[in-house]
């Protein structure tokens, strides 16, 4: 029997199939599955090297906002509180978490860090140290056990880690930092004393202002906004220094004298037109004010051009002192308003104030009295220079309207002049005499 197309056509594609199902990749080994989330998610934790596997993670009482708080205890390397550092809520981040011979990992979807700082446990015996009692009262010395049965223990946790003897003991002098202490039949008895706290929180406060023996001192953003802008005194002038290029200085302005003078009579010109600058009140005046030998001017290269600085002539100026005390006063104020409750924390800040024999601020608050006096001038300036400004401008509206409206009628009159009336006006006149003279009465 003879073959037909048909069966050779579909031989010939039942082969072609055949081939291309071996020879196609399966591409089913690439497909993964993710699992699922997990409810309690994984946290990231820096902790400090020197902590022992005794290390806790316990739940105390907060001394500011008394609220439980989790902290890093550990009976070697002592207290620890944690710092969450997060970035911006519209910018996601996520972790990934893995080990090097672990061949697992995991991704942490939350961003957040958890970062231990020391913590110093004075702060957190400092709650039962200011107990509510009548202040006329007179003190008593209790034992270290009286004060920390005042303590709030949310979870008690505290008898837990007191049980450590290292712990215990560094407690016990903590408490010696802020109280009178004395020997009564082998055991250490303990008063509150406010002037002893008022000292130990000092010292911490000239540690952070000056940085101490590892440098550092206020973070930037503290420096920029409670120290140099809370003594920046408003602005009251502009001066311009120029220099040419035979090196001789001049001022642009009519205090300078002559375009170049001599070095002192430009010193003598440049005193008296900053003292000028400075009694003017708060305006601000772009133009030059005087020459000086300020190092703010810059010269060209070759000394052909003349190059020009400006400084900003400020109404008064902070010393160091006064910086220093501001520190003070800033990181003094950061340590009570992070770690001391409301109460004993306006408290101290007023024995701060009347204790002149630790540090005196009364220098500082002269130069901040005199400060905002000065800003208040100048508010005042400013807002009478807006007045000023303003009345001008409506002047000069007026006046515009006027000639507009000047404008516009000797366009109509001429609009509605006859054409012999305009030939006659180009007619020359001169040395003709007026119809006038003819009328006029002989002499």
């Amino acid at each position: 029997m003879a073959r037909t197309r048909s069966s050779k056509g579909g031989a010939g594609t039942a082969a072609a199939q055949d081939k291309t199902a071996t020879t196609k990749p399966s591409n089913t080994t690439s497909v993964y599955t993710l699992p699922a989330a997990s409810n309690n998610p994984s946290k990231l934790f820096i902790l400090p090297k020197n902590i022992t596997p005794e290390a806790r993670i316990v739940t105390l009482q907060n001394p500011r906002y008394s609220r439980p708080i989790r902290y890093l205890v550990c009976p070697e390397a002592g207290f620890f509180e944690f710092t969450k550092v997060a970035p911006p809520a519209k910018s996601p981040r996520s972790w990934l978490l893995c080990s090097k011979n672990d061949s697992t990992a995991e991704v942490a979807q939350s961003p957040t860090l958890y970062l231990a700082t020391p913590l110093d446990p004075f702060f957190l015996l400092l709650p039962a140290l200011s107990s509510p009692e009548p202040t006329q009262k007179k003190r008593m010395f209790t034992s270290l056990d009286d004060h920390l049965d005042l303590l709030p223990n949310p979870a008690r946790h505290l008898s837990e880690i007191l049980t450590w003897p290292r712990t215990q003991a560094l407690v016990a002098a903590r408490l010696a930092a802020a109280c009178d202490t004395v020997e009564a039949a082998g055991e250490t008895m303990y008063r509150f004393n406010e002037d002893k706290v008022l000292r130990e929180l000092l010292s911490k406060a000239r540690r952070m202002a000056e940085g101490g023996d590892s440098g550092g001192g206020l973070p930037g953003s503290m420096e920029e906004q409670f120290v140099r802008r809370a003594l920046e005194a408003p602005v009251v002038g502009v001066r311009v220094v120029r220099r040419g290029g035979n090196g001789s200085e001049n001022g642009g302005g009519s205090g300078s004298g002559s375009g170049s003078g001599s070095g002192s009579g430009g010193n003598s010109g440049a005193e008296s037109a900053a003292e000028t600058g400075v009694s003017s009140g708060s305006e601000i005046s772009a133009a030059s004010t005087a020459a000086s030998t300020a190092p703010t001017s810059v010269a060209d290269e070759d000394g052909a051009t003349e190059a020009a600085g400006e400084n900003v002539v400020s109404a008064m100026v902070a010393s160091e002192e006064m910086v220093k005390l501001q520190r003070l006063r800033v990181a003094f104020n950061f340590i009570c308003s992070s770690y001391v409750a409301p109460p004993m924390a306006e408290m101290l800040k007023g024995r701060l104030d009347r204790a002149t024999d630790l540090v005196d601020f009364k220098p500082l608050e002269e130069y901040l009295t005199r400060l905002a006096k000065l800003r208040q001038d100048a508010a005042a300036a400013r807002s009478t220079d807006y007045s000023r400004k303003r009345t001008m401008d409506e002047d000069e509206d007026e006046r515009a309207e006027k000639r507009r409206k000047k404008e516009a009628e000797e366009k109509t009159k001429k609009a509605n002049q006859s054409r012999g009336v305009k030939e006659l006006m180009k007619v020359n006149t001169s040395g003709m005499k007026k119809l006038s003279e003819f009328f006029k009465k002989k002499a």
